[in-house]
């Protein structure tokens, strides 16, 4: 009987009797399973976040120990020690520390990626950019409010809507936040949809909406060639820091232009970017224990994204009613494809022509969207690149 008791008093459930508030977070988890299976936000990546949350948060089972990575560090002798016993999700989780999953996965982006778009109308690369503002706005938003400069951008990130790249940043400059913040960037990516269409009406009238485009020039299999190594020679020169997310991106789309190597375009676009895709959700999930995820910060973050993707959709769309100030009649652009500059591929080109048809059903925007749409992923990675290397000043800036 004795054995029994002794059993029990070791168990998690005698465990979770002393924390209540691993209690929640195994409640949140399951929330996140429903939304990604149900309701199906970005299920690949959500319900994945979702376990490993609910792994790190079950008393007992040692599956991530944050004191591996305390002051944003690995601590590497630890690892080396005896008489200490690495998790799982440890493990994993230097994959993250690292940088390595969210690289892999640009390049499993960049071998699913068209720059074709892009290519033949080079006006949208500006677009793109704009979007950017929402980083950078809520950074400043987000300091003002209270968290330090670090913090500050790893939260201004989420407005790119690019999860691998909120990741990355994160894990460099604010890890602590890490959970939080990959929760809240692929939430709001998946409400893509429903955040932007009031934003875009909002900002334009119905005779804007209507605007109808000439269709874009072929591109040819050179330019597409060419693009990736220029981009990558112009923006590692430009912006050192962003080179291995630029570099990656690149590299996988080379792979799949270039026509002598299918073989690895399939690879990187399915076996290498779903293993990876697994690996990143279940060690991010892992890093929401109660003691960081349940907190006012919290809050704050997932407020502060949704002004992220706000910020970033206002500015795509009003640089492109800007563009038309200066551009002749019949050639200006339909600005509404100036929301479509948050890298959220393709879903924010779709909604800028699911809003446009409604208005004009013989208005088709899908190709001129996805101009500024990968225009965005190249942006927001660029302005990852900048935020790293701004670490030090950054980490000066107190909230």
């Amino acid at each position: 009987m004795n054995a029994i008791i002794d059993f029990f008093s070791q168990s998690g459930f005698a465990l979770i009797a002393e924390n209540w508030k691993v209690l929640v977070m195994i409640g949140i988890a399951c929330v996140l399973f429903y939304l990604a299976i149900v309701k199906k936000f970005e299920p690949l990546l959500l319900l994945p976040i979702a376990f490993g949350m609910l792994l790190t948060n079950l008393p007992g089972a040692g599956m991530f120990h944050e004191e591996l990575f305390a002051d944003g560090h690995v601590h590497w002798d630890m690892f080396g020690d005896e008489s200490f016993t690495a998790g799982l999700v440890d493990i994993l989780y230097l994959g993250v520390k690292l940088g390595i999953y969210p690289c892999l996965i640009f390049m499993g982006v960049g071998a699913m990626t068209d720059f074709g778009p892009l290519i033949a109308n080079p006006k949208s690369l500006l677009l793109g950019a704009a979007a950017q503002f929402g980083i950078f706005g809520v950074f400043l938003i987000a300091n003002l409010i209270g968290f330090n400069g670090l913090q500050a951008a790893s939260i201004g990130i989420i407005g790119g809507a690019d999860g691998p790249t909120a990741i990355f940043v994160t894990s460099k400059l604010a890890p602590d936040l890490l959970g939080p913040i990959a929760v809240a960037a692929y939430s709001y990516m998946a409400l893509v949809p429903v955040i932007q269409p009031p934003i875009m009406k909002l900002l334009t009238t119905k005779k804007e909406r209507m605007i109808e485009m000439t269709g874009l020039r072929e591109v040819s299999k050179t330019e597409k060639i060419i693009f990736p190594i220029v981009v990558t020679i112009f923006v590692a020169l430009l912006v050192p820091s962003a080179a291995p997310l630029v570099g990656c991106l690149m590299l996988g789309n080379l792979v799949k232009e270039c026509g002598v190597t299918e073989r690895l375009s399939k690879t990187m676009q399915n076996e290498l970017m779903n293993i990876v895709t697994i690996f990143l959700g279940v060690s991010v999930g892992a890093t929401a224990t109660a003691d960081t995820f349940l907190s006012i910060d919290t809050i704050k973050i997932i407020v502060m994204g949704v002004c992220a993707f706000a910020f970033a959709t206002a500015a795509g769309v009003l640089f492109a009613k800007l563009m038309n100030v200066f551009l002749p009649e019949g050639k200006k652009i339909n600005p509404l494809i100036g929301s479509a500059g948050v890298s959220a591929v393709p879903m924010a080109a779709r909604v800028s022509q699911t809003v446009g048809q409604k208005e004009n059903p013989g208005n088709f925007l899908l190709m001129h969207a996805m101009g500024p749409n990968v225009a965005g992923v190249i942006g927001s990675a660029i302005a990852a690149g900048v935020l790293i290397s701004m670490r030090d000043l950054l980490a000066t800036m107190l909230g």
